[in-house]
């Protein structure tokens, strides 16, 4: 998702051709032009009625201050009590959430799942207010393929999936995409790509390329049943191999760029051509989906914690992981220490070395998103077709935005609303993109999103009443060039014994069926290990 220009709505559209000469260049003078408004924009809550009504918010889920700690060794509390416990899951998100549940269908429940946060989820957490449900991050599962064998399960138990098909409350609503391009919007995200003859051949030659790589098994859901450490693709870029096939109008590069920007918070140059082929054929082209709820995967994610109880303990960051000799682990949270003989560790991976006695690095690279909620008395102005689930803008920073109240079948089109807007920081070094997010203010990131969003809808602060924005520094892992041969994932002897890694981060693909899969299979590990006791 990432915005467009501005056009009078008066002024003749530029030739299609016109537009792909001038394309790279102007995205460039767009994007410097919102960077440097960014760079000395006002504070939002001063602004008077003439540029629109005040807007209220803040920034919420602030945890990045334990974060760093943790990081920078600061003392933590000294346990004053001992629990006895075989297993220990640390982390309740999808991953951890995700154990806990195959652990409870082989009928085990001697554990506990320690989770920081008040809410479990992790980034399938989401909110709510007067007008509507809400996602803080992932906001749907596509259609589960036949070789998805656990998430199929899951929405059998959950009533999604059941003899006669998919519950079409679930699906997500016609229209699903459009695209704000040449001063209006249009339907679908390759619409730019459909406007001229370049963009068709090119987009034909894609997908006849992407549907070679289907044909050839290495692209799954899990991608463990696929994946080969030594493919050739994951020692190149993405770039690369779009350079490599002749793929080279701006109009191509955007729609993949697009897709690497929205799964991994990371450009084409930043992705290994694995990840960026995995993204496209991983995925049946005739998929009927996806799915989704208004407040997004946090509607599996309550479900799934309901299922734990009382097992499930929030607002408890472990911060430390010793080892207890032959009699197992001892792990520290608030004021506990709890001995046991396994930890699944569904946290993400690059904490271990901060909490784990004797654990190293390994080496993944993380991307920093931005999500922001804005809530809308009424929808603004705009030109094209209707509105959609999924909001795409052209060009600049942003991802655009999904609307919540999309699903909601007595939802007006002109009556209030809440949009989810997603940001992911990719024109920085990560490090870089993590310091200017925590250094910016509230204010700022409001300037800017309006900025990003009156280019399709010029009245937009006028409608607008209120904005929470959440920072995410280390939002999802980036699945570079060579990845699929990092020690982390490949050494079986990486992680001591009895600590069992269950995050999304060791597939490279932060999605659904990824955490739900690293999940089961450290869960397993521990039913094993408990087997044998």
């Amino acid at each position: 998702m990432s915005p467009d220009e501005n056009k009078d709505s008066s002024s003749s559209p530029p030739s299609r051709r016109t537009f792909l000469l001038a394309s790279g260049a102007a995205v460039v003078a767009a994007g410097a032009a919102i960077v440097s408004r960014f760079t000395n924009a006002p504070a939002l809550l001063g602004l008077d009625r003439k540029s629109g009504p005040r807007i209220s918010g803040g920034w919420v889920n602030e945890s990045a201050a334990l974060g760093h700690r943790l990081r920078d060794g600061a003392s933590m509390p000294t346990p004053r009590r001992i629990v006895r416990v075989p297993a220990v899951a640390v982390g309740g998100g999808i991953a951890g959430l995700s154990a806990a549940w195959q652990l409870e269908r082989h009928g085990f429940r001697d554990y506990v799942l320690l989770e920081m946060e008040r809410d479990a989820g992790g980034n399938a957490r989401g909110g709510e207010n007067a007008v509507s449900r809400y996602p803080w991050a992932a906001h749907y599962v596509p259609v589960p393929g036949p070789r998805a064998t656990l998430v199929r399960e899951l929405f059998r138990e959950l009533g999604v999936l059941t003899d006669t098909g998919w519950d079409e409350r679930t699906l997500c609503f016609a229209p699903q995409e459009r695209l704000f391009v040449h001063g209006e919007w249009q339907s679908g995200l390759d619409a730019e790509l459909l406007g001229s003859h370049t963009g068709r051949d090119e987009l034909h030659r894609f997908d006849d390329l992407i549907a070679e790589q289907r044909r050839s098994g290495e692209f799954t859901i899990p991608m463990a049943l696929g994946a080969r450490a030594g493919s050739a693709l994951d020692r190149m870029s993405f770039a690369h191999w779009l350079d490599a096939a002749g793929l080279r109008s701006p109009a191509m590069r955007w729609y993949a760029e697009y897709g690497t920007r929205d799964d991994y918070g990371a450009s084409t140059r930043d992705t290994s051509a694995w990840a960026g082929v995995h993204y496209h054929a991983a995925r049946e082209p005739t998929e009927q989906g996806p799915l989704t709820w208004p407040e997004g995967n946090t509607w599996i994610a309550r479900r799934l914690a309901a299922r734990v109880g009382t097992r499930l303990i929030t607002g408890t960051p472990v911060h430390r992981i010793l080892s207890n000799g032959r009699k197992g682990w001892r792990v520290r949270a608030g004021d506990a220490e709890y001995l046991c003989d396994d930890v699944i560790f569904a946290a993400p991976t690059f904490l271990t070395p901060y909490i784990v006695e004797g654990m190293r690095a390994p080496g993944f690279v993380y991307s920093p998103w931005l999500v922001a909620n804005l809530t809308l008395d009424r929808w603004p102005e705009e030109r094209g077709v209707p509105p959609a689930w999924d909001n795409v803008l052209r060009s600049g920073v942003g991802l655009g935005y999904v609307v919540a109240t999309h699903q909601a079948l007595r939802a007006r089109e002109d009556g209030p609303t809440v949009w989810t807007y997603y940001c992911a920081l990719t024109t920085r070094d990560p490090a870089t993109e993590r310091r200017v997010l925590q250094t910016s203010t509230w204010s700022d990131w409001v300037e800017r999103i309006m900025m990003e969003l009156a280019v399709a809808h010029p009245n937009i602060r006028r409608c607008v009443t209120h904005v929470d924005i959440v920072r995410l520094g280390h939002a999802m892992v980036r699945p570079t060039v060579a990845f699929l041969g990092a020690d982390a994932r490949r050494d079986p002897q990486w992680a001591p014994r009895g600590i069992h890694l269950a995050h999304s981060d060791l597939s490279g693909l932060s999605l659904f069926e990824e955490a739900q899969y690293r999940g089961v299979v450290a869960a397993d590990a521990v039913l094993a290990s408990q087997h044998r006791r």
